[in-house]
């Protein structure tokens, strides 16, 4: 096993993996920017190191800073979590050349024929997995869009061959549209993953999202641990998951799961990884009946990385799926057989986002956790790393934490979800709690008959303004001007952090920020409970002329207009991706650009000035 472990990641999933290494006598190293510099996985991590600023691009996806500190801190493995560099295969790469240290994941090779979907579906059809109808190579023209469609019927969707949850992915829902769709998902694959590469595929109607969690080993061993149902998704984007899927006959299920074990099979993969499924739902199938054996079920993708619920079929099969992904990277061979995995009760994941659900979900662009009071008791688990008084960082995703229960059957799984989810309480800034305790009352979802669409196009939004009101807060947390006498600074020494504690009897506490220290010396394992406060001011200006400011926090994909252009009502100014979807941020009315405070690449806060009009 090994010695020490940087984990390449933030926030909860960072603390998991830590969790998971500390119980395997492992060291753990976190890498932090400057919006993350008191994050519980800083607090939590024996050392700790700065890689940049708040933007991910210069922080968490600097890859070479992230194998820097890594071997300043003599780690001999990296773990990628999820999201970031996770299903980078660049990156593996990168860190299987750097002698020393293990990369965490499968190998790079199959990373990246898995990762591309138009060389993952031609494994899989090689492996006699179901695929949807589409095509197999890249797709630049539209006129190949409009073809498609007219041989395999309208809509059809366009993605991204980097992509995934939605990111990169256009629905063409008639011929006119094609190159205007084409554009727009070349786009969001060249600036997420540097791969404007695209293909088609039949956009089915009515599909539930199941995916099978498999794990592999170096000597070919291949399990898979079940299935979950992601079906309860909002625009593309998984919001509630469980385990086992209730729409699924046990003869359907096994089909599922071996698909899976042959299709990573086929591609030489080891260590965890999940393999994504759509199955056309029956729209005329009753609560208590099950889809069956002669239901179609079509491959949609491999994630070659640990899921945000991974949680759920570590809940229903108990076994801790990020161990064995250490195990495996270490050499290990798989201790069990695909008959030992035994799937035991129901377990849902609740992910708890930093948004108003009555506001079209937008996240919260500001925050502190005035109350944190997460619920407990028996078949409660939280994966989080979040402590009362910690301050919203707003630079990445809006998901703060994750609520995770288990039953022995779905209904006592949604019985203790109600209650943990009416146990738990956020002050501070708005999240989707109220939704979630929504969706535990809504008959559709209780009954399982839910797909991919149900919330973008069923669902009625009044009942959600209707949760937030009944259950939600909104509280915007206020400046604390108590005088303190315990003080903490965060000190940098060649980029390290270190914690440093000290005490002023008699006099009011002086806000010195953080101190960065040109000297060498040592430090110690921050206290987990602690943390130091930090607060900063942003200048602001005034402009005459109308403002355009940035209704949402995001990062600016397209800026279409320069200084001096004239523009109208409508036009587009830029493109502002926010929660892995593109907006067009619009002129209100029609004049002069006087001012471009934005380029392509920035991340901007919600209020931020992109633009003056005259």
């Amino acid at each position: 096993m090994f010695d020490k472990v940087l984990v390449a990641n933030r926030g909860e999933i960072a603390v998991r993996v830590m969790r998971a290494c500390e119980e395997l006598g492992v060291e753990t190293v976190a890498v932090y920017s400057e919006a993350d510099k008191h994050s519980g996985h800083v607090r939590y991590a024996d050392e700790a190191y700065n890689v940049g600023p708040a933007r991910a691009a210069d922080s968490y996806l600097d890859q070479e800073a992230i194998v820097d500190a890594a071997k300043q801190a003599d780690a001999d493995a990296i773990h990628p979590g999820y999201g970031f560099l996770a299903e980078n295969a660049d990156f593996a790469e990168r860190v299987e050349n750097t002698e020393g240290v293990t990369w965490v994941g499968p190998e790079s090779g199959a990373m990246e024929q898995l990762g591309e979907k138009t060389k993952a579906r031609k494994i899989m059809q090689s492996a006699d997995v179901p695929i949807v109808p589409g095509t197999t190579d890249p797709v630049d023209d539209p006129e190949e869009v409009v073809e498609f469609g007219e041989e395999y019927g309208f809509p059809v969707a366009i993605k991204a061959e980097g992509g995934g949850g939605g990111r990169g992915m256009k629905i063409v829902h008639d011929p006119e549209e094609a190159e205007d769709q084409l554009e727009s998902a070349k786009r969001e694959g060249e600036a997420y993953f540097s791969n404007d590469s695209v293909y088609l595929e039949r956009y089915l109607e009515n599909p539930r999202h199941i995916e099978v969690q498999v794990i592999a080993d170096h000597a070919g061993n291949v399990r898979h641990l079940g299935e979950r149902d992601c079906s309860l998704q909002r625009r593309h984007q998984k919001v509630i998951e469980e385990g086992p899927s209730a729409a699924l006959s046990d003869e359907l299920r096994e089909q599922i799961g071996e698909a899976a074990r042959r299709g990573v099979r086929e591609a030489d993969y080891y260590n965890a990884g999940t393999v994504e499924f759509l199955v056309e739902e029956d729209p005329d199938r009753d609560p208590d009946e099950v889809l069956g054996p002669d239901a179609n079920f079509y491959f949609l993708e491999v994630n070659t990385r640990i899921q945000v619920e991974h949680t759920v079929t570590e809940e229903i099969t108990g076994i801790d799926i990020v161990k064995w992904q250490l195990r495996v990277a270490a050499g290990e061979d798989l201790a069990f057989e695909q008959d030992d995995v035994e799937i035991e009760g129901h377990a849902i994941e609740f992910r708890i986002n930093a948004e108003n659900a009555a506001n079209d979900f937008a996240p919260a662009n500001s925050g502190t956790l005035e109350t944190y009071d997460p619920p407990g008791g028996i078949g409660v688990r939280m994966d989080d790393a979040l402590r009362q008084g910690d301050d919203l960082v707003t630079d990445y995703d809006s998901m703060i934490a994750k609520l995770i229960v288990y039953g022995s059957d779905r209904d006592e799984a949604i019985d203790r979800g109600r209650r943990a989810l009416a146990e738990y309480d956020i002050q501070g800034f708005p999240t989707v709690i109220p939704f979630h305790r929504l969706m535990l009352t809504d008959q559709t979802f209780v009954d399982s008959l839910h797909t991919t669409k149900y919330l973008d196009e069923t669902l009625d939004e009044e009942r959600i303004d209707e949760a937030q009101a009944k259950w939600g807060s909104e509280s915007e947390s206020q400046p604390d001007d108590e005088e303190v006498t315990e003080r903490e600074f965060t000190v940098e020494v060649n980029g390290k952090r270190f914690e440093v504690e000290l005490e002023e009897r008699g006099a009011p506490a002086i806000d010195v920020g953080d101190v960065d220290a040109s000297g060498g010396g040592g430090g110690q394992r921050p206290d987990r409970p602690g943390g130091s406060d930090g607060s900063s001011d942003g200048g602001g200006s005034s402009t005459e002329g109308q403002e355009v400011s940035a209704e949402m926090q995001g990062t600016i994909l397209e800026v279409n207009v320069a200084e001096g252009d004239e523009v109208e009502s409508g036009d587009v100014l830029c493109v502002l991706e926010a929660m892995k979807m593109e907006n067009d941020i619009v002129a209100e009315r029609g004049g002069t650009v006087t001012e471009v405070a934005i380029a392509e690449g920035d991340s901007v806060d919600m209020g931020d000035r992109l633009f003056v009009l005259d």
